[in-house]
């Protein structure tokens, strides 16, 4: 398979490690400093380009790819409430291709089953409240995390008595703490802390006067990310319109 690659960072560097060591080539990379490249016939060659940038150029991405009829897998998040509707009619009446997670790693795909599952079971169980706290190295720019938000979604379709999500506190790499904790019973809270490289921690609570249950997902690094962002291009490449994780993996 030809891949493309759009952001060549930590991430880029690490994908391109293992679509190699998987058998496919890379046809372009193409990184802050060469945006020329996306009218490059390397570029168009490719049967999927893995994208993993920031908020602010992920959808400009997805219209430059879609123009070159190039399918797009992407882990870019916070581009979502702005552009949401505008690639999800791009991905139906448009005809492209989009495979989009918040996050890639296998792990993180079945941590969001079991909470799913655990959400269903706990919809009956009113004394317990729930919140969510993610961790995220001093580098990313985002908060909540996307698989925060993800995993709130998760949790409000399935607990009758959440109506929603709302970010919480935000502590900082020099501990300084920002936002409030005080957040309306009908709302998820979601608080995130930066520091260190940490790949990525998510931890679900649920919390009564009696006890307390709690899962969480603590990445090692990257590898697992990066692994499933090839795995999904290898999935879209034979698969067509806006794709998700739970399209690939039947949990």
């Amino acid at each position: 398979m030809k891949i493309a690659l759009i952001g060549y960072g930590k991430m880029g560097r690490m994908i391109e490690q293992i679509a190699l060591s998987r058998g496919h080539e890379i046809v372009s990379v193409i990184d802050i400093d060469n945006q020329e490249d996306f009218d490059s016939e390397a570029f168009a060659s490719a049967d999927v380009a893995i994208e993993f940038t920031n908020p602010q150029a992920a959808y400009g991405n997805y219209l430059k790819a879609f123009a070159k009829n190039v399918k797009v897998v992407s882990g870019s998040t916070g581009w979502m409430k702005e552009h949401g509707d505008d690639v999800r009619r791009m991905c139906g009446e448009g005809g492209h291709t989009l495979f989009w997670a918040s996050n890639f790693s296998i792990g993180v795909a079945i941590f969001s089953a079991v909470n799913r599952y655990l959400a269903g079971i706990m919809n009956g169980f009113p004394q317990y409240d729930v919140q969510i706290e993610e961790t995220h190295h001093v580098h990313k720019l985002d908060h909540p995390s996307g698989t925060a938000i993800t995993l709130a979604e998760e949790i409000v379709e399935r607990l009758d008595r959440k109506r929603g999500w709302a970010a919480g506190t935000l502590t900082g790499p020099d501990g300084a703490v920002s936002g409030t904790g005080d957040t309306p019973a009908g709302e998820l809270r979601i608080d995130s802390v930066r520091r260190g490289e940490v790949p990525g921690i998510h931890t679900v609570t649920y919390n009564s006067e009696a006890d307390s249950i709690t899962i969480t997902h603590d990445a090692h690094s990257r590898k697992g990310f990066a692994l499933g962002a090839v795995l999904a291009a290898e999935f879209t490449a034979s698969h067509s319109g806006l794709l998700t994780i739970s399209d690939m993996f039947k949990f």
